[in-house]
């Protein structure tokens, strides 16, 4: 009798214990998927931005148009992404795009003082700036994420409970990374 209640008391615990773990992880994964959701909301906005920054710039330079496009197929591209790795190669292709048309501002004193120009160039620099802080916070959400899913007792069930993959980081590659840590300057 009292081996039985034992047993009862095990695999109640183990069933309240799956439930937990099972609960944690459907949060984590709420987390990360809003988490991603703020991502795409700033990405969104950085896309709507870019042709007017592209038509502006077109206006004082319409030689340059190997840099509007470039900058056009990385826009398209970056839509049209799916998924965390995906969309980071085509981020990352667009931010060096985007620093290509800085770069050619550079060269126009008009266009720099152009007020229109300045105020997108501001909220383009806000707007990366919450990408930024939105990637942080997803990859924080992403690495707890996998922890739990990874770390003993909860490994044992996260599988069972079809938990079975870790989450992506979305983060910038090498080359994209070293063009993020030297901004174009600008000077006015």
């Amino acid at each position: 009798m009292v081996v039985i209640v034992i047993i009862v008391i095990v695999l109640a615990l183990l069933v309240l214990f799956a439930i937990g773990a099972y609960n944690g992880l459907v949060k984590l994964n709420q987390r990360a998927e809003e988490a991603w959701s703020d991502i795409t909301v700033q990405l969104k906005r950085r896309y709507d931005l870019i042709p007017n920054l592209v038509n502006t710039v077109k206006g004082y330079a319409a030689h340059e148009s190997g840099v509007f496009e470039k900058v056009t197929e990385a826009r398209a591209s970056a839509i049209n992404a799916q998924g965390t790795a995906e969309s980071a190669q085509a981020e990352n292709t667009l931010t060096s795009a985007l620093k290509s048309v800085f770069a050619v501002a550079e060269a126009y004193p008009d266009l720099k003082a152009n007020q229109n120009f300045l105020e997108l160039q501001a909220e383009l620099t806000d707007t990366e700036d919450k990408i930024q802080a939105s990637r942080r916070f997803y990859n924080g959400v992403v690495r707890d994420f996998n922890t739990k899913r990874k770390v003993f007792p909860t490994n044992v069930f996260a599988g069972l409970l079809g938990f079975r993959t870790d989450k992506q980081y979305f983060e910038l590659d090498d080359a994209a990374a070293a063009a993020a840590a030297q901004p174009v300057n600008v000077q006015f």
